[in-house]
């Protein structure tokens, strides 16, 4: 299928689009005059808003409005939101090519630890192996931390586990039980029995009345994406920059865009938390984990990734980079975060690097 390319929002979008939030009809008349432009004006910078996965109304005689508005991130939320808000440092943007790779540059420049970028649009945000991450406007969060560590490059095994640790902890707190990681770097949906009833349904922790309403969704896709990025000498210093990709809510438009199983948080949630805090939440624990990995590394967190790994003890293969497949069961992970795999050879320790897990 051939996707058209996406224009990304102007800022002179993103000020009609907060214009619009209420959810009430506006005059594009009064948007002009609001904004000092003309009507053409307005009229030319939302005319692509529905592929950014949001429903935008234009009637005559009574002008725009926005359906289910993005919860606009908010710094002062956020913050707010914290247990320990002094120990990041929060920006918002509106849109940047990648969270990560703006971090990643400003690291260089001396960043400081906790230096947090979320960012609502982004027009190149990457994945794992070169992947690109798609994603629309308040529909998903993407966001990057730069954390800073006294040793060196060698003692960051486990550190992209480790974070998944983390995003589990957080999505437990919500009571989403139906979730689960893939090694080395992805949390997955894992819904079972969509028939399931009602009482069926809670006792899963799914929503009752489950409905899979978009074709672009699977109710085992990949709900959220991990990317370790870092910088420094093998003995140290060094830092990392975290780079997180959430979906909450994929519209068609965008969940079209993505060329793998992909799924979403309001598949499993009957209500939605709020952004910000969801965000603080995820940032909150992952704080802590670093806390916890700065001083003892992947060790302490090994046993209970293993009890969140959706691949636990089955039969899976490994993507090699030269083509070639090896089948095995997952047997665990190393305190250095390499799968372990039993196959008709023996025990086999892969590590991520080009390396694919797929199910056997």
């Amino acid at each position: 299928m051939n996707i058209p390319e996406v224009v990304p929002p102007r800022h002179l979008t993103f000020s009609l689009l907060r214009l619009l939030t209420d959810g009430e009809f506006h005059s594009g008349e009064v948007l002009a005059q609001q904004l000092g432009l003309s009507r053409a004006s307005v009229n030319n910078a939302l005319r692509d808003v529905a592929s950014y996965g949001l429903t935008l109304y234009s009637v005559r005689g009574r002008g725009y409005r926005l359906v289910d508005a993005p919860q606009w991130l908010d710094t002062d939320k956020i913050l707010a939101a914290l247990k320990t808000p002094e120990i990041f440092h929060v920006e918002i943007a509106d849109t940047a090519v990648s969270s990560n790779t703006v971090l990643l540059q400003r690291a260089a420049l001396g960043a400081s630890s906790g230096s947090l970028l979320a960012v609502e649009w982004q027009s190149a945000g990457r994945g794992r192996l070169g992947r690109t991450w798609h994603s629309g406007l308040g529909n998903s969060l993407t966001f990057s931390l730069l954390w800073r560590f006294g040793f060196g490059l060698s003692a960051l095994s486990g550190l992209s586990l480790a974070v998944g640790v983390a995003m589990m902890r957080a999505l437990r707190k919500l009571g989403v039980e139906s979730v689960g990681l893939k090694w080395p770097n992805d949390v997955l949906n894992q819904i079972v029995h969509l028939e399931v009833g009602r009482a069926s349904a809670r006792h899963v922790g799914l929503k009752p009345d489950l409905q899979i309403n978009n074709p672009g969704l699977n109710p085992h896709g990949k709900l959220a994406g991990i990317l370790i990025e870092a910088q420094g000498d093998m003995l140290g210093p060094s830092v990392v920059v975290i780079g997180i990709g959430l979906n909450l809510r994929l519209p068609p438009a965008v969940a079209q865009r993505i060329d793998q199983p992909v799924s979403d948080l309001a598949q499993v949630m009957a209500e939605m938390p709020e952004r910000n805090y969801l965000l603080a939440l995820l940032l909150q624990e992952l704080a802590e984990m670093l806390d916890v990995f700065s001083r003892h590394g992947f060790s302490p967190l090994r046993a209970e990734w293993e009890s969140y790994h959706a691949y636990q003890n089955r039969q899976v293969k490994m993507l090699l980079p030269d083509g070639s497949q090896i089948v095995g069961l997952v047997q665990g992970v190393t305190e250095e975060g390499a799968l372990r795999v039993e196959t008709k050879q023996g025990e086999q320790i892969f590590n991520a690097g080009e390396i694919s897990l797929r199910e056997a």
